[in-house]
């Protein structure tokens, strides 16, 4: 099976391994998005294999690693030391939480000149612990989120990870925002603000980090995962 798979016009995932974070799994992804003049864009690095460096070596020169948020570092290091020329992105607070990583830029609220046009950015606000950036595709309308929308293959998990996971709001088609991580968003009207910004672009599928991604009625599921936001007066 090739580790590369297509998603759109110019960008790929791979699915990676998966991790433990406070004894919880999770399904892994990487986002790779060709940009003009073959250069590549590398969003949330799994730890590279020699057979996944081929597959992305074949599409063109890795130009931009990103960390989209200060919990998703796993590759960052290992793909700097693999490609050094290429420049590390990293999420508002991703230094607090690992202050010896390579760092070359911290995004901010406009998108890189190296990426204008092409990849849109957004910085999704209201939260205490997550620091999570927002990139919206534009040649293939793809929406790429990290922790903010999680859907959890319930063929995946053990019967009490399906547990928890439904528990929890993040399993299968009918997962969303994790209910723990809604505790830590004290200010609502910024991720109302943020979610608002989010549906002006014209995605119709999404790549989501932690289970199934939605290539059917985009849209709509992802403005109804938002509803916590949305609805606050």
């Amino acid at each position: 099976m090739r580790p590369l798979k297509p998603f759109g016009d110019r960008i790929w995932i791979c699915d990676g391994p998966r991790v433990r974070m406070m004894t919880i799994p999770f399904a892994t992804r990487m986002t790779i998005v060709e940009l003009e003049a073959g250069n590549l864009w590398v969003h949330s690095p799994l730890e590279p294999t020699p057979e996944v460096q081929e597959a992305v070596e074949a599409l063109g020169e890795v130009k931009f690693i990103v960390a989209p948020n200060k919990i998703h570092s796993l590759g960052v290091g290992p793909w700097k030391e693999q490609y050094p020329s290429a420049d590390v992105w990293v999420s508002p607070r991703f230094r607090e939480r690992h202050p010896s990583a390579p760092v070359d830029y911290v995004i901010g609220a406009d998108a890189p000149q190296a990426w204008g046009g092409q990849i849109d950015i957004l910085c999704f606000g209201g939260s205490s612990f997550l620091d999570e950036v927002v990139f919206y595709h534009n040649r293939s309308g793809t929406l790429i989120l990290t922790d903010l929308i999680q859907r959890h293959d319930p063929a995946g998990e053990s019967w009490f990870w399906r547990f928890v996971k439904r528990t929890v709001g993040v399993l299968g088609l009918s997962g969303g925002t994790a209910k723990d991580l809604l505790c830590t968003f004290g200010d609502l009207d910024a991720a109302r603000a943020s979610a608002e910004a989010l549906l002006r672009w014209d995605f119709d599928r999404v790549v989501i980090a932690h289970g199934m991604c939605i290539t059917e009625d985009a849209y709509r599921t992802v403005e109804e995962a938002f509803d916590w936001a949305l609805s606050t007066d």
